[in-house]
This record gives C-alpha cells, sequence and structure tokens, in this order.
C-alpha cells in the first residue's frame, strides 16, 4: 500500500522491527536504516550488489510487494520488500534460519512470454525438484496444463528421461526427453542459470525426431538393398554354374537313368534358390520388371481365389472392392506376390490368437485422404489404396521401426526368412509407390499400399509400337561367331561348351577389355556378342560403345542378375541389343541365340 499521510515520520517505523530494515529508492540508495540493519549487515550508502533485489523491487512497484532471496551472515535470507510510496520501499530481512522457496529475482521478460519455445523459471538449486514460479502459454502448450506456478519440472518429464537429467546443469543443453503426459512427444530441454535458480527452455522436437528416423530407416534399407543386390548378383553367378552344369548332366541322363531323379532334384532346388534371390532383387529394387497398365480391382479378383486357398478354416477372408478405382501402372507377377505375403503374414499373426479375419480393401484416394493414412511420398492428384488388415496381436511398437528391414521377422526360429516384407517394400518402390505399417499391440495391424494413379496419354499421343516377340524356335542348333564375354569363368566356360555342342564358333573373354582386343581381331566376322553387364574394369555398356565400329550391325544380348532398368539408360541410342536376365539355363540360351541370329520372319 501506498503511504498516505501519517503523524509518523517513516523512518520512526524502522525502530519498530526487530529483523533488519531499510528504506530505499528503486535505485538501490539507502535512505534510513534500523540498529538490526546497521548490526548485522553494516552502514553503506546502497543495498549490497550481490543482494539481486530488482525482480523483487519491481514486483513491489507493480503488486505492491516481492521477495527475493539474500546470503546474510553466511546464510541464505529471505528479503521482503514493501512499496511505501512511488519510489520509496520498505525493505526487511527475515530472521535467521527461515528457508522458503522465493521468486529467483527475474522475470520472463515480454519477449519469452510471446516465444514458441516454453520457457519457465524454477527457484531452488536443482531445476528438476525445485518450484516452478513462472511460466508462458508455449510452456503449458507443450508440457500440458501441470505445467504452471507451483508445480516441480521432474513431474513434467517421463521417469526414464528423469535418469539422465541429474547429470545436466545450468548452461547445458540440448537434453533430449519425453513428457510424462504425452510420451510419445519428444522435446529437447535447453537450462541457463538464473539468480536464486534455473531457467528452463523446451523445445518440441517430435516432428523432426520423425522425419529423422525416417530418413534413418531409408539410408538403411537403401544400403541393405545394396548389399542385397551385390549379394544376388554374384549368387546369381553361381546358380547360374550349376544350372547350366545340371542340364549339361541331364542331357546325358535321359529320364528312367538312375542319376537323373538326383539331377532334377538338384535343378528344383537351383529353381528355389532363383526363387529367393528374385526375393532380394525385388526388395533392392534391382529386380527385372515387366510393367503394366493394370486395374487393381481386376488384379485382385484374379488373386482372391489363391488367397483363399492360403488362409485357413480359421481365418475369415473379406475383400471389400473400392469403387471406380483408378489404374495403376506395375509388374503384375509382383503385385500379387505383394498381395500374397502380406495376406500370408495376417493369416499367421493370427495363428497365435486361434483365428480372425483378414481384411483387404482398395480405394481411390485424393491426396488429403492419402496422407492422414499414412502417405509421406511425393504429391500426386490421384492414389490408389491396396489395404491388408487384420484382427491379431498386432505387432510391438519397437518392431514396428524395423518390420521392413531384410532378415526381420517376428516369427518363431525356423518359420520366416524375414524377406517377405522386405519384398513387398521392393516391389512397392519399384513401382513407385508408398507403403505404411500401423499396429496398436493387441488390436491387429494394417498395412497399406499406396499408388500412383496411372492418367493414360491423350488419343492424338500415338502410343509406342510393340514389337511382337518371336516366336521361341524348336531347333536350338545353328551357326555364327559368338563373342561371350564373362568375369566369371565357370559360367562363361560351361556356357561356351554348350552353345559349341550346338553349333555355334564361340570366342570367350574374361572381361571388357580382352572382348574389344577379340572384337578387333574379328572385325566384322562376329555375329553376335553376349556380355554380362557387371564386370572388373570395363563394364558391358561400355564394351558395346568401344567395340561397335568393329561389330557393325551384329546383335548383342546382356546378361545379368540386375535388372535391364539399372543399366538401359547406359544404352540410349544403341539398336539391336537385348536382354536375358540370370541365372541361365542352356535352354533360355539357347533359345535366345537361336533367336537372335535368325532372320526376322524366317521360321526355326
Amino acid at each position: 500500500m501506498i503511504l498516505r499521510r501519517s503523524s509518523v515520520a517513516p523512518t520512526a517505523w524502522l525502530e519498530a522491527f526487530d529483523a533488519p530494515a531499510c528504506l530505499a529508492g528503486l535505485d538501490g540508495a539507502i535512505k534510513a536504516t534500523n540498529p538490526a540493519w546497521r548490526a548485522s549487515i553494516g552502514v553503506g550508502g546502497r543495498l549490497p550488489a550481490d543482494w539481486n533485489l530488482y525482480g523483487a523491487f519491481n514486483a513491489a512497484r507493480t503488486a505492491g510487494r516481492g521477495v527475493a532471496a539474500a546470503h546474510v551472515a553466511g546464510a541464505e535470507r529471505k528479503v521482503l520488500a514493501s512499496r511505501l510510496t512511488q519510489d520509496l520501499l520498505l525493505v526487511r530481512v527475515e530472521d535467521a534460519g527461515e528457508r522458503v522457496a522465493v521468486r529467483p529475482a527475474v522475470q520472463l521478460d515480454a519477449f519469452t512470454h510471446d516465444s514458441p519455445f516454453g520457457a519457465a523459471l524454477i527457484a531452488g538449486p536443482d531445476p528438476f525438484t525445485g518450484e516452478i514460479v513462472e511460466v508462458n502459454s508455449a510452456m503449458m502448450a507443450i508440457a500440458g496444463p501441470a505445467a504452471r506456478p507451483g508445480a516441480r519440472l521432474g513431474d513434467l518429464i517421463a521417469a526414464a528421461s528423469l535418469e539422465e537429467a541429474p547429470i545436466a546443469g545450468p548452461g547445458s543443453g540440448p537434453l533430449e526427453v519425453k513428457l510424462a503426459a504425452n510420451p510419445e512427444r519428444t522435446v529437447h530441454l535447453y537450462l541457463t542459470a538464473a539468480p536464486a535458480g534455473s531457467l528452463v527452455y523446451l523445445h518440441e522436437v517430435t516432428e523432426q525426431k520423425q522425419l529423422q528416423s525416417r530418413l534413418a530407416q531409408r539410408n538403411r534399407m537403401e544400403s541393405v538393398g545394396q548389399l542385397a543386390g551385390g549379394v544376388a548378383h554374384d549368387f546369381n553367378n553361381l546358380l547360374s554354374a550349376i544350372r547350366l552344369r545340371t542340364d549339361e548332366l541331364l542331357l546325358r541322363h535321359s529320364l528312367g537313368d538312375p542319376s537323373f531323379d538326383s539331377l532334377a532334384e538338384i535343378r528344383e532346388t537351383v529353381e528355389r534358390a532363383a526363387g529367393v534371390v528374385r526375393q532380394l532383387l525385388t526388395f533392392s529394387r534391382k529386380a527385372t520388371l515387366q510393367r503394366e497398365v493394370i486395374d487393381l480391382g481386376a488384379a485382385l479378383t484374379d488373386t482372391a481365389v489363391l488367397l483363399r486357398r492360403l488362409v485357413r478354416e480359421d481365418v475369415a477372408l473379406k475383400i471389400d472392392y473400392g469403387q471406380n478405382l483408378p489404374l495403376v501402372r506395375i509388374d503384375r507377377s509382383q503385385l500379387e506376390t505383394a498381395i500374397i505375403n502380406l495376406v500370408v503374414n495376417a493369416r499367421d499373426a493370427l495363428r497365435a490368437k486361434g483365428g480372425g479375419q483378414v481384411s483387404i480393401k482398395t480405394a481411390r484416394l485424393d491426396l488429403g485422404a492419402a496422407r492422414a493414412l499414412g502417405y509421406a511420398g511425393p504429391d500426386n492428384a490421384e492414389l490408389a489404396l491396396l489395404e491388408v488388415a487384420d484382427d491379431g496381436p498386432g505387432i510391438a511398437t519397437e518392431a514396428l521401426a524395423k518390420i521392413f528391414e531384410p532378415f526381420f521377422t517376428t516369427k518363431p526360429l525356423g518359420e520366416g526368412t524375414g524377406l517377405g516384407l522386405a519384398t513387398v517394400y521392393g516391389v512397392v518402390k519399384q513401382a513407385e509407390g508408398w507403403i505404411a505399417a500401423d499396429s496398436t499391440p493387441g488390436e491387429g495391424a494394417v498395412f497399406r499400399i499406396f499408388l500412383p494413379a496411372y492418367v493414360p496419354p491423350l488419343a492424338f499421343e500415338p502410343a509406342p509400337a510393340a514389337q511382337a516377340p518371336r516366336p521361341a524356335p524348336r531347333d536350338l542348333s545353328g551357326v555364327g561367331r559368338i563373342l561371350f564375354v564373362e568375369d566369371e569363368a565357370t559360367v562363361r566356360g560351361i556356357a561356351a561348351r554348350l552353345l559349341r555342342a550346338r553349333g555355334y564358333d564361340v570366342i570367350e573373354a574374361a572381361d571388357g577389355e580382352e572382348a574389344l582386343a577379340l572384337a578387333k581381331t574379328h572385325a566384322g566376322t562376329i555375329d553376335l556378342m553376349i556380355s554380362d553387364v557387371i564386370m572388373p574394369g570395363m563394364d558391358g555398356p561400355t564394351l558395346l560403345k568401344a567395340a561397335r565400329p568393329w561389330l557393325g550391325e551384329a546383335p548383342v544380348m546382356f546378361i545379368s542378375g540386375y535388372a535391364e532398368a539399372e543399366f538401359s539408360e547406359l544404352l540410349e541410342g544403341e539398336a539391336g541389343v537385348s536382354f536375358l536376365p540370370k541365372p541361365l539355363s542352356i535352354q533360355s540360351l539357347a533359345e535366345r541365340v537361336k533367336a537372335q541370329l535368325r532372320p526376322p520372319g524366317r521360321a526355326a
């Protein structure tokens, strides 16, 4: 209260206080003191500078009373400032030994009050156990309504994050913590020193952490994909050697021979191994594709019969065909593989529950609706949705982040390869789509595939003319000189020997440099060049460009475990080039050689 007219002088009031008291101006100049002040603090013209009474003075000036903390005679004491007049304050020091939580001698300024970052003043030496004195609106928006004066900062932070908190002191940060009110939110906490306490800032980084996590997962998947593609390439060379050798032996041991069944079993095993390699290549997005424009609903209808055979009697399969579905451009067989893998995964998840329902849904979505369902790919006006959901036990949160990684599986040992969902991921990415997984433990899981809608070209734009495939020749023998380039000696030796047995003159080269020298030596006499794509030193496309002057118009056939799209851009402008994927078989190799060397239109 402001001092009114009185017959008692203000200086006389000081004598009534047993505790140290003085009259001071807003600038800290002392006007008068009582005996207790002079005995414990001394005689001076100004208040001690280390008391930091600015905040208390400001509160007294605006609200009539302010509180601060100060060290008096070696002990922390409570200092009260009361407004007497517009420019005169009564300053009192409480009795020694009384320790109370007092307001720090600073306040949040106007900028901090309006800042988008959470800010709070905390009393006491420990910012996590001290009392919150003042907060801004952003602090309450981030940490929840519990972030109010009188609360403790430690109560706002999740217990697991508090284990790291004690190592933090003033001037430290950022400390990444989770909030107790909403553990899914992540914040960065900064601490700075303030008089008689601490100033704490909170900056929410939940979205930033999610983006970093997705980027890290993408980089990890790309790295593993490159590794898987390299492994698949090398493994395809080994499978080619085994398959060609098996084909060669089967020519000598016909049906009825004691060795025929064993050789046939070896060939079947090679085919199964080749299927695993194709999964690896699909995951790494290096598989050979035959993309076509298809109706998503029609493709699902064609697959539904097989899907109903895959699920057991205790699993119900529900299919919801959407209306007005857009066309999509994707490899049909790969799309069927993706659907089958998702349904089989859902069926296996229901096994632990004793049964349940697998639901498949298709729909046409605009970009906004797709974003709401988890789509995070590039902007597309319209997308096709393929959703596979189950009401099984769900997927644990820690497993959900790794669910598309190759060789990661939640199935018991021996029941899963860990390639099913990784293959689905590769299929979707090769189709320029997006896949999202969502699950709540105990409530099932849902996988959503988003594919960009295909927009047909305008009617007046002529579609590229499709070249009619040549029929496979019946007679696999032939004549002609073949330059066979392959760095894997086993594959090169067996394939060359089998082609020679069919009448061809085969020149072998172990790398691009040797092949270029042979092309110069046999200039104009080579009828076909067969070359691996990936080789040490000079690769296949580079070899073709260098050797074309000596090959003339001779056709060229590339063989590789990678997809044709991986190197097709390197062959721009080249004519008479074909592709044969590995692993090779003598049947496919001989048929393609015969077709390449046979003049167009001539029957076999």
